[in-house]
């Protein structure tokens, strides 16, 4: 498991801010509901993180949230006390039990070879009712990839949490890429650790998305994500619905 979801993983606050969330999941709950057959009521959320998009949606649903780093859902039961957490893996958990709507944000970034992506897609497939919404968010998909590098992060009353970031593609012939993570620490003491963190994740086209989620059952369509920091066609969103059973006459 990457550092950052484990041993630094109570800096995370510091690192991507609650309150930075607040537009990207007002386009999520927008999508969502315009995907649904009834307005929703419930949600799951697989690879929860945090909590950080679930501080925000929480006010629209009664959120369940999944995330397989125990540091991770320590964070979000701090930040979301009313929502039910779950430690699992999005492509085996089964909680026996179905909701409005599932969104699964980056995190399905971590799906490295299309059957971990397809398992994932079958767990959501599993946890949302007929009629009912899904929402997948990554980060790239192969068409509108680019390698980047970025920075962010930000200071607390008595510490601090800053990095830098790389992302790049070591084999543009296989499905995965590579994020280097420079993080630099500030502790209340003003002690300072700087810790290297590589994270690589799924690459995948949005042919191979759209065929995985119909052979699975969903109905689905590639979207833009109209973030006001993002470019235009930087950044897609899978929207699905999940048929309502067919009605059959007497």
């Amino acid at each position: 498991m990457p550092k950052l979801y484990a041993e630094i993983a109570p800096w995370w606050p510091l690192i991507s801010p609650p309150e930075e969330y607040e537009e990207e999941a007002g386009i999520y709950r927008r999508h969502l509901l315009e995907a649904s057959d009834v307005t929703p009521r419930t949600a799951l959320e697989l690879g929860s993180g945090g909590g950080h998009n679930a501080s925000h949606l929480k006010a629209h649903f009664e959120m369940t949230l999944v995330d397989l780093s125990p540091g991770m859902l320590a964070m979000s039961r701090q930040l979301n006390p009313e929502c039910r957490h779950v430690e699992g893996d999005m492509r085996t958990v089964r909680l026996d039990r179905t909701f409005d709507c599932v969104f699964v944000h980056d995190a399905i970034d971590y799906m490295t070879t299309l059957d971990d992506l397809r398992a994932a897609i079958e767990t959501a497939w599993a946890h949302c009712r007929p009629g009912g919404a899904a929402l997948f968010a990554p980060d790239h998909l192969r068409e509108n990839f680019q390698p980047r590098t970025d920075c962010g992060g930000c200071d607390g009353e008595d510490r601090s949490a800053h990095y830098l970031e790389n992302t790049w593609d070591p084999d543009p012939e296989d499905t995965m890429i590579t994020t280097d993570y420079a993080f630099v620490l500030r502790s209340k003491d003003g002690s300072v650790e700087v810790v290297h963190d590589r994270h690589v994740t799924g690459l995948f086209r949005r042919s191979d998305w759209l065929r995985l989620l119909a052979d699975v059952g969903f109905e689905s369509e590639a979207v833009p994500c109209d973030h006001s920091e993002i470019e235009p066609g930087e950044y897609e969103l899978l929207v699905c619905r999940r048929p309502p059973p067919v009605q059959r006459g007497s």
